[in-house]
């Protein structure tokens, strides 16, 4: 039996995923995975034998999330926040995924880096969402990385992108809907095509707060909009396609 002391700090928790008897290791007071996360692990269309990276990784909850749920042959996690990494590698230690899963401490704008990687499949990214320059911003404070365009850009993950991606590879990403025009543009500039479009609504009277987005590099100019996912019902609990997502009965 694994102690968890080896492998878990002070000011950190381990949490079940629930999936495959995963556990991700994560600060307590800092950066945590919410389910922008989750949906997009489970929107992006991984085949067995994919070879599959996921950009801006925070603490890999996407790559364990896949590595859970797919028969994909690896999954590569990217991300310049050091810190991150070295936790996340504990988690892939922990729950003895390293023939599948790493974690790599790397800036995503670092193109020599990236183009010193084998090409994959499919990439993932949630990204920061905010433009930098907006709100109050702590340069050295983790959740404003996470969340704030400080690191990168939408141009910095949709270059890197298209670097990774194998010809007609998938891309797949979860944002804000008030940055759909900013991500078009981006994405055709980088010759990733947007493919599919699936808006998420916090309930059924509410305004999105999420888009997920697929693409694919090279492809030919055709776009369709998913059906809208709702997260909450009318009695404020999960709707059952989100319980559906989360694996609960």
């Amino acid at each position: 039996m694994k102690s968890i002391d080896n492998f878990v700090k002070i000011d950190e928790t381990i949490d079940d995923l629930q999936l495959k008897g995963i556990k991700v290791i994560q600060k307590k007071k800092s950066f945590r995975f919410g389910i922008d996360a989750v949906l997009l692990s489970n929107f992006s269309k991984v085949k067995n034998g994919n070879k599959v990276i996921d950009l801006c990784t925070g603490t890999g909850i996407i790559p364990f999330i896949i590595a859970g749920k797919t028969k994909a042959e690896y999954i590569k996690g990217i991300e310049i926040q050091e810190d991150m990494v070295e936790m996340a590698n504990r988690t892939v230690s922990y729950n003895e995924l390293q023939e599948r899963v790493e974690f790599i401490n790397k800036d995503l704008k670092d193109i020599k880096f990236i183009k010193s990687l084998d090409k994959v499949d499919v990439v993932t990214v949630n990204p920061p969402y905010k433009v930098s320059g907006t709100g109050i911003i702590n340069k050295n404070d983790k959740n404003t990385i996470a969340r704030h365009e400080i690191c990168c850009n939408l141009d910095n993950v949709m270059e890197a992108s298209k670097i990774l991606l194998k010809d007609k590879g998938k891309f797949f990403m979860v944002h804000r809907p008030e940055r759909i025009a900013d991500i078009m543009c981006s994405m055709r500039k980088f010759k990733i095509e947007p493919k599919l479009i699936k808006m998420v609504y916090p309930s059924y009277n509410k305004k999105p707060t999420m888009v997920l987005i697929e693409g694919q590099k090279n492809a030919g100019k055709f776009l369709k909009w998913d059906k809208p996912l709702y997260v909450y019902d009318e009695n404020n609990q999960y709707t059952r396609e989100v319980k559906d997502i989360y694996g609960i009965e």
